[in-house]
């Protein structure tokens, strides 16, 4: 394979999201540098690539006669790549096979003794290192190129140190404005695409469950702003309406407040994109707060990430996020209440050093401080370059874990013959968080979730703890260690869940199969919430809970009743299918005002029981404007689609109290 052009097959399989499918943009940008800088670029045929799942079979016919195949590795497409390769390998031997990505090992040796099918990995930036790898194909042997890592044929593992990252981006053209991905849109016109846009690259922090500081090093290099601009009018013109920004810390930059009004306005002015959604600057700044702020009154997010994965100090050093300050994403996000911008906060479960007592702590901190919108709870799962992939590390930590196969929130198994799954190494226990206490936290994450971040039963939670000084924490332990003898409904969703979190220790599926209820997989706490719904056992399951509030906070008199308006008032205003007619429901507290208030930011001290005023109103819930007559659309629509911005409540109004009376 010395001369005459290489035809080059190239394999970045991405999970299709709500029917739309990822731009493969890092085949792109590798095919693109190596047109802009290889000797004679017409000597290489770019093949349309395997952007998607697709049937292993069908994969191997589509790279049949290449000379080159490229793959891009991630943990999502690792295992089907693998087959893919082997499968292409054995018909086509002369076939080079090439793996990079972040789930290509830096320690490489024992992976490619495991696939001997695969002739070279291809560590860190790949593009310099794929260039002259293509290149040397023509020169004898890629014994030499920096970067890689391979089996010389006398059987030695070969890792040769890699060249010097690119500091300057403009040497990487852009694949959108080159017209890389033209033919594959062309040949795939019905095809609706996802951006993947970079507009810097590298990150300055080295999280150590986090493969991307370790990838990039720390200084971050910035693509040129003209280029940033064309790039957001190509997305508009072919009307792309998602784009996920893969920086690892957008607001990191001051020209990151231009770059979010740019989109801003080319969405105002042409439609698109719809959304552009993007990974926060670890340290909130105000640059942090004016970004998102400009994204969401522009409606091109769905809920501002706080990304604090725990508010544990012991934790944070041991994870090597000691440097990022908890303070500044806590007033981000009072910030953001008080202009009311939904926000969501990420928790990981598993993380070293983190105990039950402090994960639970955390949850309390952020719910005092205003997170009532959501707590995205995530199983800790361990990257193999990651610095937290280290089995000395691990061995450290006390971590356990086990493999687990990766099906997605809302995702469903794939029916599709000829297919590989992947998996995944999720932790279920370490040395601080033994595995009863794992199964512990777990099923705490759900019941959280189930009632106050679902808005099952919020409006009490808020209104006991502002009523009785109750904490957030104790309110939610109180449903975990319910009685079932005295609580059975409450029981039986405590045991199911402990029974999930158990099965996930052993293997099982991070979420919960729903055949009847779209086929699809549901976390545990939505799962839950269908449930109550499917069997009409909403309203036993709040007389319960209200019951259980009044004994865990100990209030009688005015404070009691109080509670009971939350409760009925929380009950009525839960979306549900199948109801058309509005709805006058009579309080005698202004339990809504204490609630609206707590949410926009702006909480009250608890207040003794003896003082609270009475104040007789009627609200008026308005279901009509909001009817679901079929089951699978309320499920689509209200549970899964109401997550990140919490919609889970119909619109309501408060009438002139001094009506009150006339009801």
């Amino acid at each position: 394979m010395t001369t005459g052009t290489l035809a080059i097959g190239q394999v970045q399989i991405n999970n299709s999201f709500s029917g739309q499918s990822y731009l493969p943009y890092s085949l792109g940008v590798l095919q693109a540098f190596v047109q802009r800088h290889a000797r004679e670029p017409s000597r290489y045929e770019f093949r349309l690539p395997v952007y998607r799942r697709m049937p292993v079979g069908q994969a191997v016919e589509q790279l049949l006669g290449v000379d080159v195949a490229g793959f891009s590795l991630y943990v999502w497409n690792a295992r089907i790549s693998v087959e893919i390769a082997r499968r292409l390998k054995k018909l086509c031997p002369r076939t080079v096979i090439v793996f990079g990505g972040p789930h290509v090992p830096d320690r490489c040796e024992e992976f490619l003794r495991e696939h001997p099918f695969i002739d070279v990995a291809v560590h860190g930036e790949g593009e310099r290192a794929y260039l002259a790898l293509l290149e040397s194909l023509q020169d004898g042997g890629w014994h030499d190129v920096p970067g890689i890592s391979f089996i010389a044929p006398d059987g030695t593992f070969r890792n040769n140190p890699a060249s010097p990252r690119i500091r300057d981006l403009d040497e990487i053209p852009s694949p959108f404005l080159t017209g890389v991905f033209d033919p594959l849109i062309e040949a795939h016109p019905s095809e609706t695409w996802i951006g993947l846009w970079e507009t810097n690259r590298g990150c300055p922090f080295q999280c150590t469950f986090c493969d991307w500081g370790s990838a990039t090093a720390s200084k971050v290099g910035q693509f040129a702003m003209e280029r940033l601009r064309r790039e957001v009018e190509w997305f508009a013109d072919r009307r792309i309406e998602y784009i996920f920004c893969c920086d690892a810390n957008f607001g990191i930059l001051k020209r990151d407040v231009e770059i979010s009004r740019f989109v801003a306005e080319t969405k105002a002015r042409t439609g698109y994109p719809h959304a552009l959604s993007v990974q926060n600057t670890k340290n909130a700044t105000e640059r942090a707060y004016e970004t998102q702020k400009i994204l969401s009154d522009a409606g091109l997010n769905k809920g501002v990430a706080l990304s604090m994965q725990s508010l544990d100090a012991t934790t944070l050093a041991s994870i090597k996020r000691q440097n990022i300050s908890l303070d500044a994403y806590l007033e981000l996000q009072r910030r953001f209440a008080r202009d009311r911008v939904e926000t969501y906060s990420d928790l990981i479960l598993g993380l070293p050093g983190e105990t039950y007592e402090s994960f639970v702590g955390g949850v309390d901190r952020l719910m005092e401080s205003g997170q009532h919108n959501r707590i995205q709870f995530n199983n800790l799962s361990i990257l193999p370059n990651a610095e937290m992939g280290d089995p000395e590390y691990q061995a450290r930590h006390g971590m356990v874990t086990v493999q687990s196969d990766i099906i997605n929130i809302h995702g469903r198994r794939e029916d599709m013959e000829d297919d590989v799954p992947e998996s995944q190494q999720l932790v279920v226990a370490t040395a601080a968080m033994p595995p009863a206490d794992w199964r512990r936290t777990r099923v705490f994450c759900w019941v959280a979730a189930l009632l106050h971040f679902d808005k099952l039963f919020q409006i009490p939670i808020i209104a006991a703890r502002s009523l009785a000084g109750t904490p957030y924490r104790t309110l939610i332990e109180a449903f975990v260690d319910v009685d079932a003898g005295r609580y059975p409904l409450l029981g039986g969703i405590r045991d199911f869940l402990m029974a999930e979190a158990l099965s996930i220790q052993q293997g099982g599926p991070e979420y919960v199969h729903a055949p009847e209820w779209l086929d699809i997989y549901w976390p545990a706490d939505e799962y839950i919430f269908i449930k109550l719904t499917a069997e009409g056992r909403l309203g036993d399951f709040h007389a319960e809970g209200g019951r259980l509030i009044r004994e865990v906070t100990g209030v009688r008199g005015a404070a009691a009743e109080a509670i009971a308006d939350a409760v009925h008032l929380n009950h009525a205003l839960v979306k549900q299918p199948f109801v058309r007619d509005d709805l006058d429901v009579k309080v005698e507290f202004d339990v809504l005002g204490l609630y609206a208030d707590e949410l926009q930011g702006e909480p009250g001290e608890p207040q003794p029981a003896g003082e609270l005023p009475r104040s007789p109103a009627i609200v008026h819930i308005e279901r009509s404007s909001q009817a679901y007559d079929d089951f699978a659309t309320w499920c689509r629509e209200v549970v899964w689609w109401g997550n990140k911005k919490g919609a889970y409540l119909y619109g309501n109004r408060t009438i002139h109290r001094e009506l009150a009376g006339h009801y």
